[in-house]
């Protein structure tokens, strides 16, 4: 039987690269006449680069830039020849992500995308005309203004500080934006998102995500404020177009993805950025469709598979897929906290989590890529045609 093994990384634990050698590994042990493809997949978070590397060849740029609290980190552009055109692949949680942050540093009242625009320049000072940022794993949510600070929108102490600062952002505070959008005019830049979420309201940056970066619901509160006084400053500074069917100005804050990374998606919308599914654009760059069509079975995973992944993450996008080729995929995840009737409507034929008790996750978490490979021997016993 031909096998695909296509995970996202299992956070905080394994890499995708990772999780994919685990997996083939009791695949093996469990069937070891299957003929195993093995192609690890992000959807613009942690591994963005790893995984299109991978594909795509290309050279490294090594860069150094700010990282959340500002301070010096190491980071790589991506530099790929696309049908003749010179374009950059930037993962933005290299500068923005929450992995960045001990505990006690995560606090998204403080922490800044400054970083993001540093390796936006340095993209474009290695010749891009076309820039795909991966967005996910953010420790931020600034809108991003510190992007558009590093790229001379305005004046750094109040862009650049993070996001509660906004909240007091003068009338005057994006004068410089303007004469950004007009230099980057011709770069075409492409949003990369496991999200589609506006920048406000119930389902935006603020409310959705910053508790997960160490937000309380009154910091997320405050946010939610600053949000939209940036919001507002940026109107002034350049006023948005208008519907053609509607004649109402044009809202890029209320744009799917504009909330995306902590809000990062909007400082692009405001670049001329375009959005597109982060696993989309992945799965294009590996030829995904193709290792379908030549496959039996295809499996994917993540650390946890909950409410979340049944859209625009890893799994959703291969579960489309395998549906669409008519393949059967199975999910191994360290936790799956969704229920059979979810994962039929995704395609999805088996779901097998690798800890299914408290005493189990405690071991998962203490050896991740022995106890998937041992939970994956079981799986491949089951779904792989007895051998002699």
């Amino acid at each position: 039987m031909r096998v695909l093994i296509a995970p996202d990384c299992f956070t905080g634990t394994l890499s995708a690269g990772e999780a994919a050698a685990a997996i083939a590994d009791g695949w093996r042990r469990g069937a070891p006449a299957d003929h195993l493809a093995v192609v690890p997949l992000s959807d613009g978070g942690p591994g963005f680069l790893d995984v299109l590397s991978r594909a795509l060849g290309g050279a490294t740029v090594s860069v150094e830039v700010a990282d959340p609290l500002g301070r010096p980190v190491s980071a790589v552009i991506l530099m790929v020849d696309v049908g003749g055109r010179p374009t950059a692949y930037i993962e933005s949680a290299q500068a923005c992500g929450l992995h960045l942050l001990a505990e006690s540093e995560r606090n998204p009242m403080l922490t800044s995308t400054f970083g993001v625009g540093q390796l936006l320049q340095a993209a474009l000072a290695h010749g891009a005309t076309r820039v795909v940022l991966g967005l996910g794993g953010s420790g931020t949510n600034d809108g991003g203004a510190g992007l558009l600070a590093a790229l001379g929108a305005g004046n750094l102490d109040a862009l650049a500080a993070g996001g509660a600062r906004l909240g007091d952002l003068a009338d005057d505070g994006l004068q410089g934006l303007a004469a950004v959008q007009e230099h980057l005019h011709g770069i075409e830049i492409v949003l990369a998102t496991d999200v589609d979420s506006p920048l406000l309201g119930f389902h935006g940056a603020s409310a959705v995500f910053a508790p997960q970066k160490g937000a309380t619901p009154e910091m997320a509160q405050e946010l939610e404020s600053a949000m939209g006084r940036f919001a507002d400053v940026v109107a002034r500074a350049a006023p948005g177009g208008r519907d053609l069917l509607t004649g109402r100005a044009m809202r890029l804050d209320r744009e799917p993805g504009a909330g995306a990374a902590g809000g990062l998606g909007y400082g692009l919308l405001l670049l001329g950025g375009r959005r597109v599914s982060g696993v989309q654009a992945v799965l294009d760059a590996v030829g995904f469709e193709s290792l379908v069509a030549s496959s039996d079975l295809i499996v994917t995973g993540e650390g946890t598979f909950d409410w979340q992944s049944l859209a625009g993450k890893v799994v959703s996008g291969v579960a489309q897929a395998a549906l669409a080729g008519a393949k059967p995929v199975v999910v191994i995840a360290g936790q799956v906290l969704v229920g059979r009737r979810e994962t039929m409507a995704l395609g999805i034929s088996g779901t097998y989590a690798v800890a299914q008790d408290p005493g189990q996750l405690e071991a998962s978490l203490a050896q991740p890529a022995g106890t998937l490979s041992a939970r994956t021997t079981r799986v491949a016993m089951t779904w792989s045609p007895r051998h002699p």
